[in-house]
């Protein structure tokens, strides 16, 4: 070949991707003394020191936030996606009572384009510190003819810590416990392939209101995290059981936590549902059964708890804007969530 080829020339930029990496470093700073590498490093160094937890367990998990994130890059709503991502991770730790303390994260493109990646960087970062941990490092990796130019594909992994006395798993479950609803702010991260097939096929779904927003803005709203609502309710004890409602909904998700010998009882005519779900029903002539496996249905989390505590919960998540009510009751059974009566939109 007499022509001199360079990485640049077939799609990789090293000089942009280190240009673009000096320009992250910011959204990095931390002054959380248990990070012990600079920005930059091949790869970060966390010291293990977890204030107020003698027997600490780490807690680790991580996530993508699925096919949202093309209509959130599609429609200029990249700081959103970001925070989605970050929030449904802090979920997925902090219903086995779970303190998050940092984060990696992983993006993909296939042009890296600095203003873009920057900005994701600085949103992950924020998105994290409202959440009371760090990003501490990750990395970012430029995949030409395997992503198409302008095309991202985000994930992260978070480490969390819990005291091993205080571990939520659902074995304190027993008959008699009640199940309390907090509110979601709309689909979360669940669903959205659904969405865009019917955004695409019945496009007058766009013109719909959802209470004050537009259908788009609705729908792009990021995953609420309930961390700040239910942190100061960990050391109580008054928490028999946590479920981050998502894919597979309720029955998907509750059963997950369930002991032998029990069942969680769902009245559907309890739930309050947010109004995207009525749209999405109406305009994707969607049974109920199929609504309620594929979407969170007004339902972030279902959590546990003794029949009498339930009052000072609800009041407490209240107190911190989370709105919050019983739609069930735990009773025997075989592990399985029950559904009675009918949803009401």
């Amino acid at each position: 070949m007499s022509e001199k080829l360079s990485y640049a020339q077939v799609g990789v930029d090293i000089d942009n991707a280190d240009a673009t990496k000096k320009d992250m470093q910011k959204s990095l700073e931390t002054t959380d003394s248990r990070v012990l590498n600079k920005s930059g490093a091949f790869a970060a160094l966390f010291e293990a020191k977890f204030d107020g937890i003698d027997n600490p367990v780490l807690v680790l998990k991580a996530e993508e936030p699925g096919s949202k994130q093309l209509l959130s890059f599609r429609h200029n709503k990249v700081s959103n996606i970001c925070y989605d991502l970050i929030n449904h991770l802090v979920n997925d730790i902090i219903v086995m009572g779970a303190r998050p303390e940092v984060v990696l994260d992983i993006i993909l493109c296939g042009k890296i384009e600095k203003e873009i990646v920057v900005e994701v960087v600085e949103a992950i970062s924020n998105a994290c510190r409202a959440q009371d941990c760090v990003l501490i490092g990750g990395e970012t990796s430029e995949q030409p003819k395997v992503l198409p130019e302008g095309s991202y594909m985000l994930n992260a992994s978070i480490l969390g810590v819990v005291d091993k006395h205080k571990i939520i798993d659902g074995t304190k479950i027993a008959k008699g416990d009640v199940i309390i609803a907090l509110a979601s702010n709309g689909l979360h991260t669940n669903g959205y392939t659904l969405v865009r097939t019917l955004m695409d096929t019945m496009p007058q779904i766009l013109d719909e209101k959802v209470q004050e927003d537009s259908f788009l803005d609705a729908i792009l709203t990021p995953h609420r995290c309930y961390y700040q609502n239910l942190k100061e309710l960990f050391p109580t004890d008054v928490i028999n059981g946590l479920a981050h409602i998502t894919g597979g909904g309720i029955k998907g998700n509750l059963n997950r936590i369930l002991p032998a010998g029990v069942n969680a009882r769902i009245e559907l005519d309890k739930m309050k549902i947010h109004p995207l779900f009525e749209i999405i029903k109406r305009y994707g002539n969607v049974d109920d059964e199929e609504m309620l496996k594929t979407f969170n249905m007004g339902v972030g989390i279902t959590l546990v708890a003794h029949s009498e505590d339930a009052s000072q919960i609800i009041e407490h998540l209240k107190l911190t804007g989370c709105d919050a009510y019983i739609i069930g009751e735990i009773v025997d059974g075989e592990q399985c969530v029950e559904y009675i009566n009918e949803l009401n939109y």
